[in-house]
């Protein structure tokens, strides 16, 4: 079976169902490909000993008739969650090594379900960046472009499904880290609602943003492995909201006739490069053609996003990270004087400069003086964004617009300038900040041959609806079916 890493996950699960092939050898087939393709640096851990008796274990249960639709589909894992089967390092030397005694429930959730774990996937050092530039194990390549970036922080994810590594992989989404990348490498990827998918086991950046979702190249795709990884997790998870799970595959295929997109104003101004205009006016064309009526809208506090979510989320960064002081697990720098000087000398050892940089910004909004004149200020805007968007939504059922200002850039483009990354964010960080559900669909290409993602928002618990549109504008093109050379 030459062809496996060019079906779907469900394509591949009715494949292992109809015993046409086995979940051994589609694991096999997946490791070879990651082998075949390390220069990549998609891939941080692989145990094959581990995955091949997930495979196995697996084949046994199709053996005794389990027809679970996921059962037997290989998978990989950011590497944010924890797993007890493979090392946990966050994108960090401040975690190298380490091997977690449980799996988050996310990771337990999908194994449950079936899956199988082809490893661990690169990401931004503890979820931070939008590039893949900030692992302290490498930069991520876009498949498309070896010399681009995947998009962050989830590039690992991105590009091994885009360069058909793994059929689907895990993300998280913090300010847009499952939708950026999966636009820049031209997958569909998706947010649910904050609370849906437990956060039990996830390294944390900003608790109050946080959340996993899957990466896959279809709508329907992320459909089944959302159904499988959302639900209530509460004696572990405080954030978790008492919903049951629930199948997100139910909608595929209801018509979208007469589906109300609001299309923001603020989404399609002088910042949006023309290439990527011009995907989405077509996007958005196909889905008039559709039966869709487009409404223009407004979301007013677009650009003050950026600025509330860059206090937030290092404030939160900065209570969160403070658990990594060399005593109890991770990196400890191996000559100091006292604790203090251990304190000091391993934080400055362990951690990035963009996430040093995180740290000291949240340490500094939440010190005594500043704590009302930031943090409490961006609280009260965060109110006003979310806000905005249920105004909207009394005038439309679902929002469209683009997912980032441009294609993938260069590695090393924005050099040592973090805004310009902070800045490619705008789009993603309103729905990230009310806690909205969101995903890319693939929607063309731009400049270079490079994907161009259509962002979609919906309002809370809508994934359904949002899958459904999407699964729909897939049917009417092939943008979601189109390989990078090579691959």
């Amino acid at each position: 079976m030459t062809d496996l890493h060019h079906l779907t996950v469900a394509e591949l699960s009715a494949k292992l169902r109809a015993a046409e092939v086995s979940a051994t050898e589609a694991a096999q087939h997946f490791l070879a490909r990651a082998r075949q393709h390390e220069s990549l640096g998609a891939f941080l851990a692989v145990d094959e000993s581990v995955t091949l008796a997930q495979a196995k274990a697996a084949d046994e249960r199709i053996a005794r008739g389990d027809a679970a639709p996921l059962l037997g589909v290989p998978i990989a894992h950011k590497d944010i969650f924890v797993t007890k089967d493979f090392p946990t390092t966050a994108g960090s030397k401040m975690l190298a090594g380490y091997r977690s005694p449980f799996d988050a429930t996310v990771v337990a959730k999908l194994a449950d379900a079936g899956c199988v774990t082809l490893g661990k996937l690169n990401c931004d050092e503890f979820a931070m960046g939008s590039a893949n530039e900030n692992s302290a194990y490498g930069a991520v390549h876009n498949p498309w472009d070896a010399a681009r970036i995947p998009g962050g922080s989830s590039g690992g994810s991105a590009a091994a499904v885009a360069a058909r590594l793994a059929p689907a992989a895990t993300g998280t989404d913090t300010g847009g880290s499952i939708r950026q990348p999966s636009a820049f490498c031209g997958i569909t990827g998706i947010k649910p609602t904050y609370g849906r998918a437990s956060r039990w086991g996830m390294v944390a950046f900003a608790s109050s943003l946080d959340q996993a979702g899957p990466m896959a190249r279809t709508a329907q795709d992320c459909a089944l492995l959302l159904s499988a990884l959302c639900g209530p997790d509460p004696d572990r998870d405080s954030t978790s909201l008492d919903k049951p799970a629930e199948d997100y595959t139910r909608r595929l295929g209801d018509p979208i006739d007469g589906l109300r997109i609001g299309v923001p104003r603020e989404f399609f101004g002088d910042g949006l490069a023309p290439d990527v205009r011009a995907a989405l006016d077509a996007a958005l064309k196909q889905y008039e053609r559709l039966g869709a009526r487009l409404v223009e809208i407004s979301l007013p506090r677009t650009e003050q996003a950026i600025p509330v979510y860059y206090i937030i989320a290092p404030a939160e960064a900065s209570s969160n990270l403070s658990r990594f002081d060399g005593v109890k697990f991770g990196h400890r720098a191996k000559h100091y004087d006292d604790l203090l000087d251990m304190y000091c000398k391993t934080r400055a050892e362990g951690f990035g400069a963009e996430v040093k940089r995180r740290i000291m910004t949240g340490t500094y909004v939440l010190s005594h003086g500043y704590y009302d004149a930031y943090y409490l200020q961006a609280q009260k805007i965060r109110r006003m964004i979310a806000d905005d968007f249920q105004q909207a939504f009394k005038q439309c059922d679902i929002i469209a617009g683009p997912v980032a200002p441009s294609v993938a850039w260069k590695l090393g483009e924005h050099g040592s300038d973090p805004l310009a990354d902070y800045l490619a964010d705008i789009f993603t960080l309103p729905g990230s900040l009310a806690g909205l559900p969101g995903m890319s669909v693939p929607a063309g290409f731009g400049e270079g041959g490079m994907p161009v993602g259509l962002q979609l928002l919906g309002n809370y618990f809508d994934e359904a609806r949002l899958l459904n549109a999407a699964h729909q504008f897939q049917q009417a093109t092939d943008f979601h079916l189109r390989a990078p050379e090579g691959f």
